[in-house]
């Protein structure tokens, strides 16, 4: 018998994941999945993080994603992964301000998260906001763990952890790397 090629299993766009927040300072944001369609706001959003924000997320100097990390971040499988958007409304269209995403471990049973916040929006409980809806998401997917890793000297990113139930740790191999912990 004689088989056709297929493509990898489609899983459609997760609407029940779609969601106004309003922070406490009054401003609202649709927390939402990413979709392939958001290149350019994705694009725009990592060239306007300053440079230090850029190195705490990505732990390398980046201007700009390239366009094979472009597409690997907004194209993805809602089923092994996810990405929330923060976006928020302007004349000319959506404007990203932050995103929070994991990708599955092939073990099946865990994640490792990034989260990443406009420099205009951090302390402003947006991180907080998107990384509870993460961790919801991963929780609802099946996942039992989440864990990331982060600069050591990133404060903000430790007390959000802290604030979230994360345990943490010093890398044993780079005392400048703290690894962090969730059971789902």
């Amino acid at each position: 018998m004689t088989r056709s090629c297929q493509s990898a299993p489609h899983h459609p766009y997760p609407e029940t994941l779609v969601q106004s927040v309003s922070l406490p300072d009054g401003r609202v944001v649709t927390i939402r999945p990413i979709r392939p369609a958001d290149a350019a706001i994705e694009q725009d959003f990592v060239k306007d993080l300053s440079i230090q924000s850029r190195y705490q997320r990505f732990m390398f100097a980046l201007r700009e994603l390239s366009p094979e990390m472009l597409s690997r971040l907004t194209q993805i499988d809602y089923e092994h992964d996810m990405a929330l958007i923060a976006v928020q409304d302007t004349p000319q269209g959506e404007r990203q301000v932050g995103v929070a995403r994991y990708a599955m471990l092939p073990d099946g049973q865990s994640c490792e998260f990034a989260v990443v916040v406009a420099d205009d929006w951090q302390g402003k409980g947006l991180a907080h906001q998107l990384m509870q809806r993460l961790i919801e998401a991963a929780r609802d997917r099946g996942l039992r763990v989440m864990g990331g890793i982060r600069l050591l000297k990133n404060a903000r990113m430790q007390d959000l952890a802290c604030s979230l139930g994360f345990q943490s740790g010093i890398d044993p191999d780079d005392p400048g790397l703290v690894h962090m912990r969730l059971e789902l």
